[in-house]
């Protein structure tokens, strides 16, 4: 988890890999169910009513056993989804600070919380807000600085094996 643009479907991808389990992006589940953009919708019927929506893929995708899941950025802003995802996996917060995030963003025209007219501003906001709740929900927190992805992801990886959320290498087994 964490902000618009810290890195979750991309990382999400690669450790999926790493792990060997399916990879999940719970906006692209969205998105595929609705048949259109999230930022049509959200256009159309409003943030409430995608709110809604979220929360109702979010239940269902936690419920999967062994998969990566990559949430949507303001996935916490509702108290049943942070329950969800702390209760039923191990959750990671990439934590982006909002100059970081706009360096990578500031031509990005998708993302429809950044359509405004000062995005950095935009992000400034969503980090103050969304980042007591990333931490309240989050079993890891991963500072994203400026590593490479396959660095996020061993750092990871790290962090589950040493939780015992994943088995650890074997290092000592003999080879054959």
């Amino acid at each position: 988890m964490g902000l618009p643009g810290s890195g979750k479907s991309t990382v999400g991808r690669h450790l999926a890999k790493r792990l060997g389990v399916p990879f999940l992006d719970s906006d692209h589940v969205i998105e595929e169910r609705l048949g259109c953009t999230i930022r049509e919708f959200f256009e159309r019927e409003g943030e409430d009513r995608f709110r809604d929506l979220e929360s109702e893929v979010l239940d269902e995708l936690t419920r999967l056993p062994g998969v990566v899941l990559s949430t949507g950025g303001g996935s916490v802003l509702r108290k049943a989804n942070r329950e969800w995802l702390r209760e039923r996996g191990h959750v990671v917060y990439l934590r982006s600070h909002p100059e970081e995030i706009f360096r990578r963003l500031r031509h990005d025209r998708v993302r429809p919380l950044l359509q405004v007219a000062d995005p950095l501003q935009r992000l400034r906001d969503l980090f103050a807000a969304r980042d007591p709740l990333y931490r309240e929900t989050a079993h890891f927190v991963i500072e994203t600085g400026r590593p490479s992805v396959s660095t996020l992801v061993n750092m990871i990886v790290m962090q589950l094996e040493l939780a015992g959320a994943v088995p650890a290498p074997d290092l000592g087994a003999p080879r054959g």
